[in-house]
């Protein structure tokens, strides 16, 4: 039997990004490879909730003085842009660690859902402002062909296990959207941290399986 894509329209912010973006990683070492990615980390955290904050508000967060993040990055707009690229880059593997095209389709989305939030700062950062990505993503939100979430979607649309009535698309962009909910409430206490995953996958299910 069919089960028909109930989910309404999303309300969040909606990516134009793909998770087949390339983004070229340049070898570093040691301590200061670790401070970077620190200070990165710290960056996609406090912008994807304070797109006003400030380099002061970053440096704190990542534990090093203003001093040294300057070394590392100058100035505001080339920080944002490597927090950009190292983001997506943290996207991208987590869900290739995910191995989407192995396995039961809805086993393979279980396990994308789980990448998604494990990365959930990174994808609150990139997808909260849209103009982040103008130049990194696919455009006109289009995805490449090889993409590992679309080709998920899709498998399990042949399989009989998604909606095939619904775009692929569609469905990867209601994924992201749940993810990114997800790590709002759990950021203003309306859902743990913990139970994210289990609540993008409940309301997922329920919305594009075939019954």
């Amino acid at each position: 039997m069919e089960l028909k894509c109930t989910t309404t329209e999303p309300c969040c912010p909606q990516p134009r990004y793909s998770t087949s973006v390339s983004v070229q990683v340049r070898p570093r070492s040691g301590v200061r490879s670790r401070t970077r990615g620190a200070i990165l980390a710290a960056a996609a955290s406090v912008l994807a909730r304070d797109r006003t904050a400030t380099l002061s508000d970053i440096a704190e967060a990542s534990g090093v003085g203003r001093t040294t993040l300057h070394r590392y990055f100058p100035d505001r707009d080339s920080l944002i842009e490597a927090a950009i690229k190292d983001s997506i880059q943290a996207i991208q593997q987590s869900v290739a660690e995910a191995v989407l095209d192995q396995g039961p389709p809805l086993d393979a989305m279980r396990r994308a859902v789980a990448a998604m939030v494990a990365v959930g700062d990174r994808l609150m950062f990139v997808f909260g402002d849209p103009r982040l990505l103008e130049g990194y993503g696919a455009r006109d939100g289009a995805a490449p062909p090889d993409d590992p979430v679309i080709d998920l979607i899709r498998r399990g649309q042949a399989e009989g296990v998604f909606d095939p009535e619904v775009s692929a698309s569609w469905i990867q962009h209601v994924l992201w959207v749940l993810v990114y909910r997800g790590c709002e409430d759990a950021d203003s206490g309306e859902l743990p941290r913990h139970g994210i995953t289990a609540t993008v996958i409940r309301t997922l299910e329920n919305g594009i399986h075939v019954r």
